[in-house]
């Protein structure tokens, strides 16, 4: 199991989107990465799941989804009791900020980009 294993919510199969760029970054710091979004196909050449798969010990999920399509994800994440949640450039939300800090908390939720943090190597702490 890894330590920081991640979902990638709103992955896509567009090489240019940072989404992907995401997938591929946090493969390449082995980081065990699940791609999940609507599309079929594959995100840095993992399958994207597009069942909302129940992963266990999910340490973190980095969000690619803007807040109104994040409404039909809600009851997901917090099944997934993520250790932190992480709102990219674009996602903020703050009516879930506030539902994962009322039912989740201990998950650290914070705005924040993903592959920032991966490139100043801060993703891990």
């Amino acid at each position: 199991m890894s330590d920081y294993k991640t979902i990638v919510l709103g992955a896509t199969t567009n090489p240019v989107r940072y989404a992907y760029l995401a997938t591929q970054r946090l493969l390449d710091s082995n980081i065990e990465v699940i791609p999940v979004g609507i599309r079929k196909g594959a995100a840095a050449g993992i399958p994207i799941r597009n069942d909302l798969p129940m992963i266990e010990e999910v340490h973190t999920i980095t969000l690619y989804l803007n807040a109104s399509v994040q409404k039909d994800y809600y009851d997901y994440i917090l099944s997934l009791k993520p250790k932190r949640v992480i709102f990219n450039p674009g996602t903020e939300n703050t009516e879930l900020y506030g539902i994962l800090k009322q039912a989740l908390p201990e998950t650290k939720v914070e705005a924040a980009c993903t592959l920032v943090l991966l490139s100043i190597d801060t993703y891990k702490s």
